[in-house]
């Protein structure tokens, strides 16, 4: 099994097996020619799924926690056609990267952004990141204004206050094997049994074999967000059960009075659908 300081990342080794396998098929099966690059970085090894013409501006993508570059292949296809993609595993979740986990309390994160960037040559980039991956993004974003060209960040975490209700709805349902980790999946990311199937099945999966980072996110502080001088969208649902989004909203446009923020009506910590006005926003 796979640990890191101590930790087990997964809860068996036949449990890691069946997560992987199962992304191996979502890869074989990505919408667009992707190339599989690995990087080396002081975390290990980092795998990247890159899209795109090559000589296209580069955008990073980062998912959330949890989650593997997979999350985007309902969207790669749009911005690929008029970017380079690079969607990275964050190390330390349950993807093809080493198990590490950077402290987030630290500049670790972002030295090992910095890796990434340089392995693929990448001297500034645009960026899409949700949740966790927004955290990073943002935290990456006030390190190295200089390296970020754009950012849109979708339910980021940092911003809102983290919510802790969640976490009691995840824990009454885990007794019950895995209907109980549909039905918390359900809550907790505001995913619909039967429109949102798909991400349903690979969010049972996985977090019926993985073991997530439960530390909370660092705040960043009004005079960290009024240093970005990039372009910022953000995207968040009003019934987001993880993150205030509410009060993410608030900072953003308090702070970063030039950003965009929209807030979705009817809509959890999953957003989907935002494909098409993301990449207007990183076209303009």
């Amino acid at each position: 099994m796979t640990y890191v300081w101590g930790v087990m990342i997964y809860k068996s080794e036949a449990g890691q097996r069946e997560i992987l396998d199962h992304y191996r098929r979502v890869l074989d099966a990505w919408p667009v020619p992707a190339e599989h690059v690995r990087v080396p970085t002081r975390e290990g090894e980092t795998f990247v799924l890159v899209s795109g013409p090559r000589d296209a501006p580069p955008l990073v993508l980062l998912h959330g926690s949890g989650a593997n570059a997979s999350m985007w292949r309902g969207d790669v296809s749009t911005w690929s056609r008029h970017f380079r993609t690079y969607a990275v595993d964050l190390v330390g979740e349950p993807g093809l990267s080493a198990p590490s986990r950077p402290a987030l309390d630290s500049d670790a994160v972002a030295l090992w952004l910095d890796d990434v960037l340089d392995g693929l040559g990448i001297a500034g980039a645009a960026f899409v990141a949700t949740s966790l991956g927004g955290w990073m993004a943002l935290d990456y974003a006030v390190r190295r204004p200089e390296r970020v060209t754009r950012l849109a960040l979708i339910c980021p975490g940092g911003v809102g206050r983290q919510k802790v209700g969640w976490i009691l709805k995840a824990l009454l349902t885990r007794p019950f094997g895995g209907g109980g980790v549909r039905e918390s999946a359900m809550a907790v990311a505001g995913l619909d049994g039967e429109r949102d199937r798909q991400a349903l099945d690979a969010v049972v999966l996985t977090f019926t074999h993985f073991n997530p980072r439960r530390e909370r996110l660092p705040v960043f502080s009004d005079d960290a967000l009024r240093g970005l001088t990039m372009p910022v969208l953000v995207i968040a649902g009003d019934r987001d059960a993880m993150i205030d989004s509410h009060q993410t909203a608030r900072r953003v446009r308090k702070s970063v009075p030039h950003a965009t923020v929209r807030l979705l009506p009817q809509v959890g910590h999953a957003v989907f659908g935002q494909a098409g006005p993301i990449a207007e926003f990183l076209r303009a």
